[in-house]
């Protein structure tokens, strides 16, 4: 296969080019104008990772900048009337990889047939594409315009399309429709199933149609850098994009580097791999126990490890299961003066020094000061380290007697022993725990730390068989208004905190029980609430209260959050941020920092010279 010689590479960019490209200002944000050419190595620890192109390189229809605004991005403009009616202007002469006009149509396609097809998706159109149950109506107006309706507001669909999982709402109908049955008659279809070896029309569609996972080479794209190779492979080779969309103020077309190359190294190993200079930028798979050796290959190799501070609500929450099946644990977990107690009684002071060097910020698990929503109080309130106070608490629930060892008994006689259950994948988790079991003892609480497969764990949690979880905490730390605050709502099986409610919400009262705790219950409403309005002041305004709701009831136990992310470069490579924030949503990792505008550079000292 060609290693990205395109012939489209022949003509004048600006040929290639739009008529309206994105015209990215690199000064505005303090960076330099780039020189074009070079490729840079990263590494992954199996082939799937490389999915993550389109995180890192973050083209979307609409994206974040770096500072958190929505901006037309793949598109030339959108029109939002009331969160209801979203209208976007496609840019006259934009094209896909393989040198096909991108219109109206390949918005059409996505939605009409794939995402309405029974067989491309049996589940249905994207959970956020419905609002009520109902869907938006699709309009295509002319060649570059397109319009999605909704009766009553939709004000997660911009967020949604700026996620760092792209939901890629269009598709390259071109290249898709001749594995359409729709477009293909059967007897042209039924070689190309029986080639690739799966079970119809459908099965081949939806394997080619590989939008995310970068898994065939074939299909047009209108990211920065397009995959040439398939597994298996040591090294997946991406290269330019000859028709990609956004140019630079001297009119150079970006993105800078020529190739991005993501060589597949054991995980265990990422951190050695840096070291020894083997990747030009690497951040994904490294943790803050990997900074001493990183900083020990700098000088020879000539990278730096910058530390960007990670936005997430806690490095190390716990998760007592509202939803548990035994009956006693369940009364003590949904009792606010036990999880109440059991957070007093944590020494966070020691935990910042012993995980985060002293560096974190301690507190419960809630938005970072970064956030436009952050209040001092949601951190603070009930975080402190007051173990006389919890030790009152608990006598006060009636948990007065203990053993011989001191350790206090279950209204049933059992120890109250909680075993706390994990993914075990992070020494911040496991070490933390250690600490925290120390801390729990000296109120007479015993703590059993249980590490698991991910899977495992998950589903011990769904059914009601964990009774504590720890895990990180928030994941949306950093949120303004406008994204969905519906992670601090029990409306999702996937929080541990409440796995059961959430089933209930997901499933339509199919499966789970649904939330009887009155102040659970506020949620949930407020959740509906900020998706009902399109009114960016009452969306603060409830963020707000869901926030203030979730440091009062303590639904999670968070410690310290602040955690460093090693962010590996050489030296060479400019426009990467010394400091930024690192989080997987909403900054999509690194990718709001525009990774197409990454440079080669001369050597520093060259550059003295």
């Amino acid at each position: 296969r060609d290693q990205g010689h395109h012939p489209a590479a022949e003509y004048p960019a600006s040929d290639r080019l739009p008529k309206q490209p994105l015209v990215v200002d690199p000064a505005a944000q303090s960076r330099q104008l780039g020189k074009p050419g070079g490729e840079v190595v990263t590494l992954v620890a199996k082939a799937r990772d490389i999915r993550y192109i389109s995180t890192y390189s973050y083209t979307r229809v609409v994206g974040y900048d770096a500072k958190l605004a929505l901006q037309p991005d793949i598109v030339e403009k959108f029109e939002n009337d009331g969160d209801r009616v979203y209208t976007f202007t496609l840019r006259d002469g934009h094209r896909w990889s393989d040198g096909h006009p991108f219109t109206a149509e390949d918005f059409r396609y996505w939605w009409e047939d794939v995402a309405l097809n029974k067989e491309l998706s049996p589940s249905g159109p994207p959970e956020f594409m419905l609002v009520d149950g109902q869907l938006p109506r699709f309009e295509v107006l002319d060649p570059l315009h397109v319009r999605f309706t909704w009766d009553k507001p939709n004000p997660r669909f911009l967020p949604e399309l700026a996620s760092p999982r792209d939901p890629f709402v269009y598709r390259p109908a071109h290249y898709l429709k001749r594995f359409h049955a729709r477009y293909t008659p059967k007897a042209e279809l039924d070689p190309l199933v029986k080639q690739q070896k799966v079970k119809g029309w459908a099965a081949l569609h939806n394997r080619l149609d590989a939008m995310f996972e970068q898994t065939n080479p074939d299909l047009p794209t209108l990211q920065p850098w397009r995959v040439t190779n398939t597994a298996p492979a040591a090294r997946f080779v991406f290269v330019r994009n000859p028709y990609y969309h956004r140019v630079d103020t001297s009119g150079q077309q970006l993105p800078y580097l020529d190739k991005v190359n993501m060589d597949v190294a054991a995980s265990g190993l990422l951190a050695a791999k840096a070291n020894a200079g083997e990747a030009d930028l690497l951040f994904r798979g490294l943790n803050m126990e990997d900074i001493p050796i990183l900083r020990e290959g700098e000088r020879a190799k000539g990278y730096r490890t910058h530390l960007w501070p990670t936005a997430r609500g806690s490095e190390l929450a716990l998760y007592p299961n509202l939803t548990v099946t035994d009956p006693v644990w369940r009364t003590l977990n949904r009792d606010l003066r036990y999880r109440r107690a059991l957070s007093l009684a944590i020494d966070r002071r020691t935990l910042n020094n012993a995980l985060l060097f002293g560096l974190g910020t301690e507190g419960n698990d809630t938005v970072v000061e970064k956030s436009p929503l952050y209040r001092p109080e949601y951190r603070t309130l009930y975080a402190g380290y007051d173990p006389e106070e919890a030790s009152r608490l608990l006598d006060e629930i009636g948990l007065t007697r203990r053993n011989g060892a001191g350790i206090r008994l279950l209204p049933d006689g059992r120890e109250l022993e909680i075993v706390v259950e994990t993914d075990g994948e992070s020494s911040i988790l496991t070490d933390g725990l250690t600490l925290v079991s120390e801390f729990w003892r000296e109120v007479g609480v015993k703590l059993f730390v249980k590490p698991q497969d991910r899977t495992v764990l998950r589903n011990r949690a769904y059914s009601g068989a964990a009774v504590m979880v720890a895990a990180q905490g928030l994941d949306l730390a950093m949120p303004t208004a406008e994204m969905s605050p519906d992670e601090l709502a029990p409306v999702h099986q996937d929080t541990y905190a409440w796995p059961k409610w959430g089933q209930y919400v997901e499933t339509k009262g199919k499966e789970g029980e649904p939330c009887d705790l009155p102040e659970a219950r506020a949620l949930i409403d407020l959740n509906a609430r900020w998706m009902a309005t399109a009114d960016a002041d009452e969306q603060a305004r409830i963020w707000g209260e869901m926030l203030k709701n979730r440091a009062e009831n303590q639904w999670v136990i968070g410690t310290v959050s602040g955690a460093l992310q090693p962010v590996v470069a050489k030296t060479r490579l400019r426009n990467v941020p010394d400091k930024a924030i690192y989080s997987w949503k909403p900054t999509a990792l690194i990718g709001v920092y525009r990774m197409d505008e990454f440079y080669w550079g001369p050597n520093p000292k060259e550059a003295a010279r």
